[in-house]
């Protein structure tokens, strides 16, 4: 009798496994940025669909914090992990311990550079271009500030380097001239705006463009530049920041690059349910095979963003990202749709 208690119970431990919901466990670097609730929404929805679970954890801009957080997530038991690095190369004992475990690792929108991540983002050489376009395109000539983001997140460079390739030639024929260039502790507003602060008293105000590297240090700059009467010179973001759209409505910022996270949202949560389930990292739609500038190859997989100007902003009230009262609050005779 015993032995037949005992099949019957391995029998239903084998079973409960077999039709267990997989858990998926998201490591967000700081939750505090208003574009990370509207990814968590997405990564819920394709999860729930695919039968998964979401457990998470918020790093609260500390890499140390991050580390014992996937630790954490790792001990619940998690199938899959999604990690938005708040320390790109801090990460690394996270991904090696959840390689430990068999655990696949979606390096989510900023880059791990380890080819057992999985690295899901946006076209991000192209936003910067797609930000240095825009912005040279209003002032072809002057001089430029450059606002990077976070010296520890590969992404500042992606799109300082797609900056770049924009406005060399201009760089060299001497029409434009950079007269300042700082990178952005923790993509803080608050510090681009001290770093904008300190340029302009630098440079007597004599400042003509600033290319801002997303939407929270571009509030930083358009602060900055308020405070000295400067508002309305060209500045670019990206993120589709509802605060950020409402200045391009307003005047006071030129761009932001948007960057639809619902459906970055939706792809991270449906590749971590594949590869939960055993999916080759190569066989998930849309992935390419990607060498990072440290020479590491990755699967990958890049989304497209889309510039957010003036001329278009009716496309992301088309497309639900945002209410025309918000887009439009405060904006007197401004561009469609707030005419």
């Amino acid at each position: 009798m015993k032995r037949i208690l005992s099949f019957s119970a391995a029998v239903a431990m084998v079973g409960s496994a077999v039709f267990a919901e997989p858990v998926v466990g998201v490591s967000w670097s700081n939750f505090q940025e208003e574009r990370w609730k509207t990814d968590e929404a997405a990564i819920k929805s394709a999860l729930e669909a695919g039968g998964a679970e979401y457990i998470s954890a918020d790093a609260q801009s500390s890499s140390a914090k991050q580390l014992s957080d996937i630790e954490s997530l790792i001990a619940q038991g998690v199938d899959a992990l999604i990690i938005l690095a708040q320390d790109a190369q801090a990460i690394g004992p996270a991904v090696q311990a959840a390689a430990d475990e068999g655990i696949p690792v979606i390096a989510y929108d900023r880059l791990i550079e380890d080819d057992r991540a999985f690295y899901l983002t946006f076209d991000n050489v192209e936003v910067g271009r797609m930000q240095a376009r825009a912005v040279y395109e209003a002032m072809p000539k002057g001089n430029y500030v450059m606002i990077k983001g976070s010296p520890t997140d590969p992404n500042a460079d992606f799109l300082r380097g797609g900056q770049q390739e924009i406005l060399q030639a201009a760089l060299d024929s001497g029409d434009i001239v950079i007269v300042g260039e700082a990178y952005t502790d923790g993509w803080l507003p608050a510090n681009a705006q001290r770093n904008m602060e300190q340029i302009l008293t630098a440079n007597e105000n004599k400042v003509d463009a600033v290319v801002a590297s997303n939407d929270g240090t571009a509030g930083g700059v358009v602060a900055a530049l308020t405070a000295q009467g400067m508002e309305g010179i060209p500045v670019s973001g990206q993120d589709g920041d509802h605060a950020a759209l409402n200045r391009v409505a307003l005047g006071t910022q030129t761009v932001s690059v948007w960057k639809d996270a619902r459906e970055l949202g939706k792809a991270a949560g449906e590749i971590a349910v594949a590869l939960s389930s055993g999916t080759d990292p190569s066989e998930i739609d849309g992935v390419v095979s990607w060498t990072s500038p440290g020479g590491t190859t990755m699967n990958s997989v890049f989304l497209a963003p889309v510039p957010i100007t003036k001329d278009n902003l009716s496309v992301v009230v088309d497309a639900g990202w945002i209410a025309l009262e918000d887009l439009c609050q405060g904006v007197e005779n401004g561009p469609a749709p707030c005419n």
